[in-house]
């Protein structure tokens, strides 16, 4: 077994539930490890069922290719832990992750947390000692009480379609879903939703109407971006 696989061993047993959906266990890890959320770069929030990875990747491509540096926050990983973390346009190496799981750890002091609360974690200290100019962060499941949800203001936000998908956690129709996607919206972020089923694009808009969001759907709105021409 690699050093990181008994790291992340060690890790997963410290919550006897795989999925736990709440904040307040992270929260006090966060506070512990100084608040790395808050010194992470401008961040792209990605949250929906379908299209989520792709639309990443598609982001990252176009931002390096206008010469800017990327971090970049994905799950679950192929073959390696490493793929879920990319630095600056470059996959955390291993002398790094195990550097920053082992740290994370030991501030952890054993208390509960669940495997994905405490590696995000990780993550996003490597995210706030790391310059770069973007971060692009996507949803792990759901999103009101997803663990990157603690991301208090993201430079802006992405629903992806929305579909019927870990409905134990999220809800049993499309439309409580969405909502649950849509709760990664910010008052102050701009917010950019795909094309949706009308019963998922009516939650996604009711949510944004709270917060005082006029998000550009796909196929339903003119509205310019900021900084172009109407």
């Amino acid at each position: 077994m690699s050093r990181t696989d008994a790291i992340l061993k060690r890790l997963s047993v410290l919550h006897p539930k795989l999925i736990d959906l709440s904040s307040e266990r992270l929260n006090r890890l966060l506070e512990e490890l100084g608040r790395p959320h808050d010194r992470m770069p401008p961040v792209i929030h990605v949250a929906g069922t379908n299209g989520k990875g792709s639309t990443i990747a598609y982001l990252r491509a176009m931002l390096e290719a206008a010469g800017k540096s990327v971090h970049v926050y994905t799950s679950p990983h192929l073959v390696r832990f490493n793929e879920r973390i990319r630095l600056a346009g470059k996959l955390v190496s291993t002398r790094r992750l195990n550097e920053v799981l082992e740290r994370v750890e030991q501030v952890n002091a054993g208390q509960p947390i669940t495997y994905f609360e405490v590696t995000t974690a990780a993550a996003f200290v490597l995210f706030s000692e790391i310059k770069a100019d973007y971060l692009l962060l996507e949803v792990g499941m759901g999103g009101t009480y997803d663990t990157t949800n603690v991301v208090e203001h993201p430079l802006g936000i992405i629903i992806t379609p929305v579909d019927l998908d870990h409905m134990a956690f999220s809800g049993n129709t499309i439309g409580k879903i969405a909502v649950e996607k849509a709760n990664i919206m910010k008052r102050g972020a701009l917010a950019v939703v795909a094309r949706q089923a009308d019963e998922g694009l009516a939650s996604i808009n009711r949510v944004a109407a709270k917060l005082g969001v006029t998000p550009l759907s796909a196929g339903r709105t003119s509205t310019p971006l900021p900084g172009t021409a109407a």
